[in-house]
């Protein structure tokens, strides 16, 4: 089932060049984008406040860290080759380089989806729209040749877990986080927030 699902989609880009070349260049450097996105939680967050989204921010990134350490366990156990190892000649690659790594699970997905996990537990609606590309990611790694079907659900499956870990186990370790750092950011940041709220001002007057 699984050789199946990920044939029918990998052959979806079969003679469409143009199109394969930007999922791939997607399938590469969004899961960079997603961590940079939840960097980018912490400007949201007003200095001197414990807001929530610093909070997001750090569950997020500590989340996928320890997805990504649980991957690498996972793989010692089970080292599951890449499809188009498995089945060359029948399985494409599209526009990426072959990786060395074990398929199974996918670190892409498992990073994307413990950031979009953290996130969603700080706020549905940015937490959604973190989940509609963690899928994203996760569907484009299988369209490029990279992952089957389940080594993307099981790279889900562990960020998922992960941010459940970090967001039970590690909530009281990352508020003093969030306060030591903010202590850094906080002076930098100040400015740009009061200079954004007498933008705002102005508008409405």
């Amino acid at each position: 089932m699984d050789w199946t699902i990920f044939r029918w989609l990998n052959d979806l880009l079969l003679g469409h060049d143009l199109i394969g070349d930007e999922v791939a260049d997607f399938s590469t450097w969004s899961p960079v984008l997603a961590a940079v996105a939840a960097l980018g939680l912490w400007l949201a967050g007003r200095p001197g406040t414990m807001s929530r989204w610093k909070v997001a921010c750090a569950s997020a990134l500590t989340s996928a860290a320890v997805a990504l350490l649980a991957n690498q366990a996972i793989a010692t156990f089970w080292s599951r080759a890449r499809p188009t190892d498995a089945h060359p000649g029948q399985a494409h690659l599209y526009f990426v380089s072959p990786s060395a790594d074990p398929s199974f699970p996918s670190d892409h997905a498992a990073a994307a989806f413990a950031i979009a996990a953290a996130v969603l537990m700080v706020s549905r609606r940015a937490g959604a729209w973190f989940l509609l590309g963690a899928a994203a990611i996760g569907f484009s790694r299988i369209l490029v040749g990279l992952h089957y079907p389940g080594d993307v659900l099981a790279g889900g499956a562990v960020g998922l877990a992960a941010a459940l870990v970090v967001h039970r186990v590690a909530r009281r370790p990352l508020a003093v986080l969030v306060r030591l750092v903010s202590r850094l950011t906080d002076p930098l940041l100040r400015p740009v927030w009061r200079a954004a709220e007498a933008r705002i001002t102005a508008r409405r007057t």
